[in-house]
């Protein structure tokens, strides 16, 4: 497990974003990115999670791809989840790393990938 404080994290998710490919950090509107130390009781209960489940990272909103053009006022959520991150991350390297691909899975889900179509990406 590698710990960091909350500003090194938020820097850490800054870092990332702007790492990202330019192209689609660009096309993300109205969406906040957020962080916080675990996943809440209604998060978790949403999404079936068992208690030995973990979660490094969520979209909460409308994806881009069935939108059908409607706009909101109340952005999307992508929320990183800190302690999941952390405790799977053995020093600052694989912290970023793991940062870097938990927030790409869940700009995915944004436009609309599923799990399935991510594992594709990823394998590329």
């Amino acid at each position: 497990m590698y710990k960091v404080n909350d500003q090194t994290f938020q820097k850490l998710i800054d870092e990332c974003l702007m790492e990202l490919p330019k192209d689609h950090v660009k096309a993300i509107k109205n969406v906040a990115i957020i962080f916080e130390d675990e996943p809440s009781g209604i998060q978790r209960q949403k999404l079936n999670l068992r208690p030995y489940e973990t979660l490094f990272g969520l979209y909460e909103g409308t994806p881009i791809s069935v939108r059908q053009g409607n706009q909101k006022l109340i952005p999307d959520k992508i929320t990183l989840f800190k302690l999941p991150i952390e405790s799977v991350s053995t020093d600052f390297k694989s912290l970023k790393q793991q940062i870097k691909h938990t927030l790409w899975h869940e700009i995915a889900h944004y436009f609309g990938l599923n799990h399935d179509d991510i594992r594709k990406l990823d394998k590329r």
